[in-house]
């Protein structure tokens, strides 16, 4: 279902009465931007449940951040980076909380019995991270040990997203050093 650019130019009118508190308006509003955000997930997003998932994301969020809006702006920028900020989040949170299924048939003796290597890994592992400064290896246990989003872990170390990304780099760039050095020894 295609939206025409006629109606289209109406969604200013429509959130700006919205915002004015106008219900009618607003449900209109939301039910033409299903089509809209449908497509454009599509575009980022093959698998139709996180599709879905990103739709009722993407109107909530507009729901929440809807007094942000300015009429006076384009109204189709402003919804397609709300439409990139959640299909991204979405892929995220898939990425990490994916389960990757195993052919135990396939797999070596030695890789699915739990003995000292794996455990020497996460020695090592911590030793590692044991050699970051404190507030790096904050910022790493939180990101990538405990899978805080970075505006989580920006909010729990009282820093802003910057600083986070910041931590982060540098103590990923010591990471890789302390490992070629071991590699070298």
């Amino acid at each position: 279902m295609q939206t025409s650019d006629s109606a289209r130019e109406g969604w200013p009118a429509l959130m700006e009465q919205a915002q004015a508190g106008d219900q009618l308006a607003y449900t209109r509003l939301l039910k033409a931007l299903v089509p809209v955000i449908r497509s454009q997930t599509r575009k980022q997003i093959a698998d139709d449940g996180l599709v879905e998932d990103v739709i009722q994301d993407v109107l909530l969020t507009v729901h929440r951040v809807r007094h942000t809006y300015d009429p006076a702006y384009p109204f189709l920028p402003w919804l397609m980076a709300i439409i990139s900020a959640r299909a991204i989040d979405a892929l995220r949170r898939r990425g990490r909380h994916q389960q990757w299924e195993v052919n135990n048939a396939i797999v070596p003796e030695a890789a699915s019995a739990p003995d000292a290597p794996q455990q020497d890994s996460q020695e090592e592992l911590a030793g590692y991270l044991r050699q970051l400064p404190s507030r790096q290896r904050e910022i790493v246990e939180h990101v990538h040990l405990r899978e805080m989003s970075l505006t989580e872990a920006a909010a729990h170390n009282n820093l802003s997203v910057a600083a986070v990304k910041s931590l982060l780099h540098r103590a990923l760039t010591n990471l890789r050093r302390f490992g070629a050095n071991h590699d070298r020894s």
